[in-house]
């Protein structure tokens, strides 16, 4: 219900009921500004972008410590959310008052200090906040809708693919109780958080796969012990060599604990990364990551010929669009694979010609 009547005074009043039957009224001084604010009013409440006066007052500072706190977060995902929302610039900012340029600034003051790939992520988690706000009838627009982000490097300008030469003096020159780590990072495709919670159950000796169903993260005073990340949990096939690597650590380094941790506690994915380091460090190669020897376990699958889907599966991704977000450069183009093709029925046609010319003789 909604009107505009004048008042004795000679302005106009614009009143309306909310969707809670609460009345809101503005007076104006000419008619036709009283009936331009009330459809404005009528629009929003129609195509469900409406906020009441009091909820515009709050501030994305004061929305996000009442609604995160009924996310069902990570302590990681819980502490990059904090982070994120607790340095934005805008964050002390009225609803009502929030704008495009608001969301402008605060991308240009991120991407003054840090990397592109920072900048989409700490950006992404305040609009999970922003959207929710939305949804929740505090924010009519996302300040941040359509800004531009700072462009990364592509793909495949920054990826480290280890060569098999690079994999074996790494392994090489590492502590013998932390190969068989090193070994289900390159050959099973593990993230070194995956590595670091993999239990002796874990492996299925018998049908040679590993069934990758928790993570170790760091956190302040400690650790935690979570499941994979969203999607990811999933039976990886290895090979033999994998397998039997496996079992002789077990023989010859053991297992921890009642659970049979593999690799100790279980360790820390820090401390992992040194000892990592480290042996790079002794075999004198620079510039490659526990994280590289995923890269170099996927760039296999898909020399070896598996489609997107099985690469996806096999390293836990939720949808084989990001495998080939991360991996399309290396799959095999349409020329490489024709020219395979071609390839191959030219070797089949000469052979059958050199049998015409033995069979003639």
């Amino acid at each position: 219900m909604s009107s505009v009547k004048q008042r004795p005074n000679g302005q106009w009043r614009a009143r309306y009921r909310d969707d809670e039957g609460k009345e809101h009224a503005k007076q104006f001084n000419l008619k036709r500004d009283a009936q331009a604010w009330l459809d404005e009013i009528t629009s929003a409440q129609l195509t469900g972008t409406y906020v009441a006066p009091a909820a515009s007052r709050g501030t994305l500072e004061e929305f996000y410590a009442d609604w995160s706190q009924r996310q069902q977060w990570t302590a990681n995902t819980r502490r990059l959310a904090d982070r994120a929302v607790g340095e934005c610039t805008f964050k002390a900012v009225p609803f009502g008052r929030l704008r495009r340029s608001h969301g402008e600034a605060y991308v240009k003051q991120l991407a003054s200090a840090l990397a592109p790939t920072t900048v989409k992520t700490r950006a992404a988690y305040v609009r999970i906040a922003l959207r929710a706000a939305i949804l929740d009838r505090r924010l009519a627009n996302d300040p941040l809708e359509g800004v531009k982000l700072p462009a990364a490097r592509k793909t495949e300008h920054t990826m480290r693919v280890p060569s098999p030469a690079e994999v074996r003096a790494i392994r090489g020159a590492i502590d013998p109780a932390w190969a068989a780590f090193v070994d289900v990072m390159a050959y099973a495709g593990l993230r070194i958080g995956e590595a670091a919670g993999l239990q002796v159950g874990d492996i299925d000796f018998l049908r040679r796969t590993i069934h990758v169903q928790r993570q170790i993260q760091n956190r302040v005073g400690g650790l935690d012990i979570i499941g994979p990340k969203h999607g990811s949990e999933r039976v990886v096939p290895v090979p033999d060599e994998l397998v039997q690597r496996l079992s002789r650590h077990i023989e010859a380094i053991g297992v921890y604990g009642n659970e049979r941790w593999m690799f100790g506690r279980p360790p820390s994915p820090t401390a992992l990364r040194h000892y990592f380091v480290d042996a790079c460090r002794a075999a004198g190669i620079t510039g490659v990551t526990p994280h590289d020897m995923r890269h170099h376990y996927a760039s296999g699958l898909i020399w070896g010929g598996l489609d997107a889907v099985a690469v996806s599966r096999a390293l836990g991704h939720s949808s084989p669009a990001i495998t080939l977000d991360v991996y399309a450069h290396i799959w095999p183009d349409a020329a490489d694979r024709t020219r395979a093709a071609a390839t191959a029925l030219m070797s089949s046609t000469a052979d059958s010609a050199d049998d015409l010319r033995t069979t003639g003789s």
